[in-house]
C-alpha cells in the first residue's frame, strides 16, 4: 500500500512541473534580476553594458532621500488605507447579510454577481471611464450638476487634489467591496452550523453572534484580506496612472506610478527603479510578517504547545 501511494505521490511532483517552470521564468527571474540591477548602474534606452557600482547601496539612498519617493509612499498609503477600510466594512456587512440564518435574501445570487461585476472589468478600463465622467467641461457629472442647478458653471473636479484622490479611493473600494464579500462569505459558510445553533439557543441576537461566533472564527480569512490587500494597495499602479498619470501636482502619485516614471520616462534609470521595487519589496514582506504574527491563532498555538507537553510529560 505505501509503495502505491508513493507510485500515486510522483505524478503529483509531475503535474506540478509546469507551475515551477512558469513561476521561475516569469516570476522570480524578474525579481531577482531587478534586485541585481539595483546595485548598478544601468540606465538608459538601449544600454547593455551594467556596472556594479562603487557604493552598492547607492541607488537605494537616492530613491530613499527623494521627496518625490516620500510624496508617493504617502500616497499610497493614504489611498489604500482610505479604501481598504470601507471596502472592508462595507464586505463584512454584505457577508453577513447573504449568511444570516434568520432569513433568506431574495435573489440572493444575482446580487452576488452584481457586486462582484466590478471586480471582472479591466482597472485601465474604469480609470479611463471615470476620468471621462468627470471631465471638463463637457463631462457627464458637470453636465448634470449644471442642469439641476447645483453647479453655475462647469467645475474642472481633477485639478484638485482632494477630490482626485477622493475618485481613485472611491473606484478601488468599488472594485474590491465584491471580492472581498466573497472571500469572507466563504469563510463564514465554512464555520460549522452547530456553532451558530448553540448561540442560538443560548439566546444571541443577530448583532451578538456575528460579533461573537462569526468574526473570531473568520480570523484567518481576515488576515488573508488584510495582507493580499496590502500588497496589492502598495503595488496600486493601474487606476492613478491612467487616471491621471499621477496628477494634478502628484496627487494621485503612487509607489507604483514612482517606479514606472523612473524605468520609462526621463532618463530611464533601471537601476532606481529596481532599487525602488526592491525597497517596496522589503517593506511588504516585514509588514504582513508582522501582521501574520499579530494576528497568529493564539488558541491554536496554545493548544499545540499543551499537546507536545503532554507528548513530552507521556515519554518519560
Amino acid at each position: 500500500m505505501k509503495n502505491q501511494h508513493s507510485r500515486y505521490a510522483k505524478y503529483g511532483y509531475i503535474f506540478s512541473i509546469p507551475f515551477v517552470v512558469a513561476f521561475a521564468i516569469f516570476s522570480l527571474y524578474p525579481t531577482l534580476y531587478t534586485a541585481v540591477i539595483g546595485f548598478t548602474d544601468l540606465k538608459g534606452i538601449g544600454a547593455t553594458d551594467i556596472h556594479f557600482l562603487d557604493d552598492p547601496f547607492l541607488n537605494f539612498k537616492t530613491v530613499l532621500s527623494s521627496p518625490t519617493f516620500h510624496i508617493a509612499f504617502k500616497n499610497t498609503l493614504k489611498m489604500w488605507g482610505l479604501n481598504f477600510v470601507p471596502q472592508l466594512l462595507l464586505a463584512l456587512l454584505l457577508a453577513a447579510w447573504f449568511t444570516d440564518r434568520r432569513f433568506k435574501v431574495p435573489g440572493e445570487g444575482i446580487f452576488k454577481v452584481l457586486f462582484y461585476m466590478p471586480n471582472i472589468i479591466t482597472a485601465a478600463t474604469i480609470a479611463i471611464l471615470f476620468n471621462a465622467l468627470f471631465g471638463y467641461p463637457m463631462g457627464p457629472v458637470n453636465d448634470i450638476l449644471t442642469r439641476v442647478g447645483i453647479l453655475a458653471q462647469p467645475m474642472n473636479f481633477l485639478v484638485k487634489k482632494s477630490i482626485a484622490q477622493g475618485v481613485v479611493i472611491f473606484i478601488q473600494t468599488w472594485m474590491w467591496y465584491g471580492y472581498t464579500m466573497i472571500i469572507l462569505i466563504s469563510g463564514v459558510l465554512g464555520i460549522s452550523p452547530e456553532i451558530f445553533e448553540a448561540a442560538e439557543v443560548d439566546g444571541a441576537n443577530g448583532w451578538q453572534t456575528f460579533w461573537l461566533v462569526t468574526l473570531p472564527n473568520i480570523k484567518t480569512i481576515l488576515l488573508f484580506t488584510l495582507v493580499t490587500s496590502l500588497i496589492g494597495g502598495l503595488n496600486m499602479f493601474d487606476i492613478p496612472k491612467p487616471f491621471l498619470m499621477g496628477g494634478p501636482d502628484n496627487a494621485t502619485l503612487t509607489t507604483g506610478v514612482f517606479i514606472y516614471n523612473q524605468a520609462f520616462s526621463g532618463a530611464y534609470m533601471y537601476n532606481r527603479a529596481a532599487a525602488a521595487s526592491m525597497i517596496m519589496f522589503v517593506i511588504i514582506v516585514i509588514v504582513s510578517i508582522i501582521l501574520f504574527w499579530l494576528l497568529r491563532d493564539r488558541d491554536e498555538e496554545a493548544l499545540q504547545k499543551e499537546i507536545k507537553r503532554q507528548k513530552k510529560g507521556g515519554k518519560r
